[in-house]
C-alpha cells in the first residue's frame, strides 16, 4: 500500500521501504531513487539511512525511532520519515 501526499504518517503504524525505491550509499548518506516515479530524494544523514533500511525489522516507525535514535533527535527523524512518507519512498507493511 503507497502512501499518498493526503495521507496521514502515524508513527504507530509498521513501515518499510518500498518495494520501488533503491537506496545508493553516498558520503553524506544515501540517494533514494523511485522507480515507478523516477523521484530522487537525498537522505542527508548515515544515521537516517540505517533507521530507513532497518524500519521493516520493528513493530512501528516509533519503535524503530526509540531504538535507533537519540533522545534529543527523535522528533527530527520522525519528521523525516514523515517526508519520505509523502514522498511514496516508504509503504506502510
Amino acid at each position: 500500500m503507497s502512501v499518498t501526499a493526503i495521507d496521514a504518517f502515524d508513527a504507530t503504524r509498521p513501515w518499510a521501504l518500498s518495494e520501488q525505491v533503491s537506496l545508493r550509499d553516498e558520503s553524506f548518506g544515501a540517494l533514494a531513487y523511485h522507480h515507478v516515479t523516477r523521484r530522487l530524494v537525498f537522505l542527508k544523514s548515515r544515521e537516517l539511512v540505517a533507521l530507513v533500511r532497518r524500519l521493516a525489522e520493528f513493530d512501528s516507525a516509533e519503535a524503530a525511532v526509540t531504538e535507533l535514535i537519540e533522545t534529543d533527535q527523535r522528533e527530527r527523524y520522525v519528521a523525516a520519515l514523515a517526508s519520505l512518507a509523502h514522498s511514496a519512498l516508504l509503504d506502510v507493511r
